[in-house]
């Protein structure tokens, strides 16, 4: 958590004004039981009416000091508050940006929601309540009890005896609350997790009739939260009743004392009035401390929590040290293999592939065999964790991850477009890139009828694409990617949803594109890359036969499976 505190640099001046301010208006509130106590016994007791006039216009003075005081306190608290999490938001969100996949996989992107959203609200007020409250209230407590020893120090030892019994239960209660607080923030996640997976899944659920099943699931999580939340209302519900009872306690035998010390002639009335106005002080400020000290404990598990990631690796490590290959080959396989984080068996095995510049090759074997970490590997989404990957001789390890991917134009499997004109979203590929030029990709992708339809560039695209067909996102998507003008196009499985003439003419484009760029495609249909100058076939992460399409069928039995279960129904949609 002292890590988060660098972001508070810029607000070092309101992080000092704004508990200045509040320790200012806790000593104008400590004058005012003394100023009643004048009231009473120099005014009412002398019948002196100017004198009571005089002193009520101090004390709407030290009331209209202390509001300005708390007021100027807020602004500054509120100020330094809200730009620390703003800065530390920013900081947070760029740190996300740079991560690897790796990462984003053992981290979740639930859990990235999270932080990103109810940690930094509840790190913003407990750091707000911390600038105004921290401070002020040991100092309420302490003063008001230095204040009473001042009026008689006789009486003052119920305060000496109230402030130890009153901390014992108030901290007492806090200490049994904070681990039931913990709780109730993993529960929140767990809430949360569910309903973004719900949400994002709705489609799927109302497909398969399962809305009863997950709402069931949904309301056990939630009753699992109230539940928790109720107990731990229990708990500090109990706060405040025995707080009370021992404060009125304590003013019943502060009263005995001050009314025989009175009738002594020890003390005055407007004694025993200014001993009782600052017990009440202190058990106002010692629920306040207590209520601070819960929240700033939540704040604090929230900044950690925050750190954890924040701690991360972000991006990928260069290795400028990493062996180089044969420059004449744009990408460069050397037996790699690669294996996810946190799972036992290898991803991919064993891989050793050649590829020419201007070269296309097809990726394909069964579900699950590979294919998408192969290409995935090239723009260093992951690392390999065995052998090498290199593109114009050099490992990708040694470039910049930067630079390296602005050679390249990915186009995954789950076509994403974002909200805004069709002419924002294809200059992702290009910021710079022209209508013109815009065009012409678009003319490449099939996509000029979708540009079309839309009315032109200026044409707008919904959250995530939802106002296109499944067929016209891919389209798009690939659009975007030709924009770059890429040495290297990674097609992932992203014409699934092309009817065949669309595909075929696709590709047909591709190999007559101008600076033909090297070309992966990845795909499930033998029809899509049968034409590749090389086609690699996966099984189970391992290569089971590299090669063109004619000599696959003749010596490789899972590509021939592959074919023979799809040419013929191919050829009849043909």
């Amino acid at each position: 958590m002292k890590k988060l505190l660098v972001y508070l640099k810029g607000y070092r001046r309101e992080s000092v004004l704004g508990p200045l301010f509040k320790l200012l208006e806790a000593t104008f509130e400590l004058i005012v039981p003394l100023v009643v106590a004048a009231i009473i016994d120099r005014g009412i007791g002398a019948g002196d009416t100017g004198y009571i006039l005089r002193m009520c216009l101090v004390l709407v003075g030290l009331g209209l000091i202390g509001l300005l005081c708390s007021v100027t306190a807020q602004y500054f608290a509120a100020k330094a508050s809200v730009g620390f999490v703003t800065r530390l938001r920013h900081a947070l969100y760029s740190h996300i940006q740079r991560f690897s996949y790796r990462t984003l996989d053992q981290v979740g992107v639930s859990t990235l929601i999270t932080r990103m959203t109810s940690d930094m609200n509840q790190v913003q007020t407990g750091l707000n309540l911390a600038l105004r409250l921290l401070l002020r209230s040991p100092v309420v407590v302490f003063g008001a009890m230095i204040m009473a020893f001042t009026i008689d120090s006789r009486a003052a030892l119920w305060f000496a005896a109230a402030i130890p019994a009153l901390s014992a239960v108030v901290f007492g209660v806090m200490l049994v609350s904070i681990p039931l607080y913990k709780k109730v923030q993993g529960l929140l996640d767990q809430v949360l997790a569910a309903t973004r997976e719900n949400l994002t899944g709705v489609r799927v659920l109302r497909a398969f009739g399962k809305e009863e099943d997950e709402i069931r699931r949904f309301e056990g999580k939630n009753q699992a939260l109230a539940d928790m939340q109720r107990h731990v209302g229990r708990v500090t519900a109990l706060m405040n009743p025995v707080t009370y009872v021992m404060i009125n306690l304590a003013v019943l035998l502060l009263i005995h004392t001050g009314a025989v010390r009175v009738e002594a002639g020890i003390i005055t009335r407007g004694a025993v009035v200014a001993l009782y106005n600052y017990m009440s002080q202190i058990l106002t400020e010692l629920i306040k401390l207590a209520n601070l000290i819960i929240n700033m404990t939540k704040s604090v598990a929230c900044g950690k929590r925050i750190q954890s990631v924040l701690d991360l690796p972000a991006g990928e490590e260069v290795k400028p040290d990493a062996p180089t290959g044969d420059s004449a080959y744009r990408v460069q396989f050397i037996h790699a293999g690669m294996r996810y984080a946190q799972t036992g068996d290898e991803a991919l095995t064993d891989i050793n592939l050649n590829v020419r510049p201007g070269q296309t090759v097809g990726v394909i074997g069964g579900t699950g065999s590979g294919k998408s970490t192969l290409v995935s590997l090239i723009p260093r989404f992951y690392d390999v964790t065995e052998g090498q990957v290199l593109v114009d001789g050099v490992d990708v390890r040694a470039v910049d991850p930067a630079g390296l991917r602005s050679r390249i134009g990915m186009v995954p499997q789950k076509a994403v477009l974002f909200k805004g004109t069709l002419r924002e979203n294809l200059q992702w590929g290009n910021e710079k890139a022209t209508d013109s030029e815009i065009m012409r990709a678009v003319r490449a992708a099939q996509a000029e009828d979708v540009v079309a339809a839309k009315g032109g560039l200026d044409g707008m695209v919904e959250q995530g694409g939802r106002n296109l067909s499944g067929g016209q996102r891919q389209r798009l998507t690939i659009a975007r990617a030709l924009v770059r003008r890429p040495d290297i196009l990674i097609l992932d499985d992203s014409s699934s949803a092309l009817d065949f003439a669309t595909d075929a003419a696709l590709r047909r484009v591709l190999r007559e594109i101008e600076d033909r760029p090297t070309v992966f495609i990845v795909s499930q249909r033998t029809s899509s890359i049968q034409h590749a100058d090389q086609i690699i076939v996966l099984e189970d992460g391992r290569p089971a036969g590299v090669g063109t399409h004619d000599q696959l069928l003749e010596r490789c039995p899972v590509y021939r499976e592959i074919y023979e279960s799809q040419f013929r129904k191919e050829d009849a949609q043909a």
